[in-house]
């Protein structure tokens, strides 16, 4: 049934229209016009504000069940059932450093639910294993490991098509096995890592242009040694994803750096539960509790994060000393053009999913707008 969204100050992504007019049928964006038609139902926003909905390329877990843990159709679903909560339409559930075999689990698990759903899980995280085990922060240090041939081969060949995004340390490769990886199609993203600013330049000379959590998990920025964060801060066709919470990034270093990188720069949530309503979880070596609002382990370490994409679109707002319009592209726009989806998600355009977020003018409010 077609229907027309009116009464809305249009957020495209591209440019903002007052009393913009969203028309939607089956689930897709037919068109963005200002004129509104006589002869359909009309779906009247009151003058509030439409976006598309937020993209979380890094989400660990739902209300209650943690994917590396359950690597199955169930935990995709409380992920992504939570994620339409907090204003996230389309997400990668991520699977941190694991046995090959919970990898390959995880892979057909999303495979078999992007088969039965056509809905806003759009592939999967792969972070690590092949990580350096001195910046493996929360991973086991059981799991994390240099590939094989083999098993590096094996998880291309079965996850290319799933696999959107592989989190490495690059030093943990041949350069043999990085050009298969690169050749792959899946989505490098530089993290877990100990280069430094020079040795930063080859990958990104490769065409790697992302990285896992700026700031969190790497080398940091020093007058005589830039480290990665530096190098990230310098080259301007890299990505850096924040995690806006002021623990994993205090706000002046991410205002530092969202000045650096402009359209580079967006959100994630890493979240290990959605709602804070996990307040306890142990799973092989790693272990979280809610303590003042964020999770960390025995060692009193960071152990993920708490935030949804709305807090951390909020957190923009409030403490960048962004626009409306600028915190709303670091969770869309910017989201979809770092995973190479620009033409699929992230935008309010003719062909475009109808997955939108409805928010006030100071994003105090923001919910989950879904024609799905």
């Amino acid at each position: 049934m077609k229907q027309a969204i009116v009464n809305a100050v249009v957020h495209t992504g591209d440019e903002i229209i007052e009393n913009g007019v969203v028309i939607v049928e089956n689930g897709k964006i037919i068109s963005v016009q200002k004129e509104i038609p006589s002869d359909i139902e009309k779906i009247d926003l009151g003058g509030n504000h439409l976006s598309a909905g937020f993209i979380d390329i890094q989400i660990n877990g739902g209300e209650k069940l943690y994917f590396s843990q359950t690597p199955n159709e169930e935990t995709i679903q409380d992920i992504y059932d939570a994620s339409l909560k907090y204003g996230t339409t389309h997400v990668l559930p991520c699977l941190i450093s694991s046995s090959k075999e919970t990898i390959l689990e995880g892979i057909e698990a999303v495979r078999a639910y992007m088969k039965k759903h056509d809905n806003g899980v759009i592939g999967m995280h792969l972070e690590g294993p092949f990580l350096n085990p001195l910046r493996r922060g929360a991973h086991s240090i059981d799991q994390v490991r240099k590939p094989t041939d083999e098993e590096l081969e094996e998880i291309i060949q079965k996850g290319k098509d799933v696999i959107k995004v592989i989190t490495i340390a690059p030093e943990c490769f041949t350069e043999e096995q990085l050009n298969k990886l690169i050749e792959s199609g899946i989505t490098i993203s530089i993290g877990h890592t100990t280069i430094t600013h020079k040795e930063a330049q080859p990958y990104f000379a490769k065409g790697i242009n992302l990285v896992t959590h700026l700031f969190n998990a790497m080398t940091q920025f020093g007058h005589r040694e830039p480290g990665l964060v530096g190098a990230v801060l310098e080259n301007e066709a890299v990505y850096a994803p924040v995690i806006l919470d002021g623990a994993h990034c205090d706000y002046a270093a991410a205002k530092i750096a969202y000045k650096l990188k402009q359209d580079k720069f967006f959100l994630i949530s890493d979240a290990t539960f959605l709602g804070r309503k996990v307040e306890n979880f142990k799973w092989d070596n790693f272990d979280a509790h809610l303590e003042n609002g964020f999770y960390r382990n025995d060692e009193g370490n960071l152990a993920g994060a708490t935030i949804s994409m709305t807090e951390a679109v909020q957190n923009a707002y409030n403490h960048l000393n962004v626009s409306v319009d600028e915190a709303i592209k670091m969770a869309t726009t910017r989201v979809a053009a770092a995973i190479g989806m620009q033409d699929k998600i992230g935008k309010i355009q003719a062909g475009f999913p109808a997955c939108f977020v409805q928010f006030n003018a100071d994003l105090s409010k923001i919910e989950t707008f879904n024609f799905y």
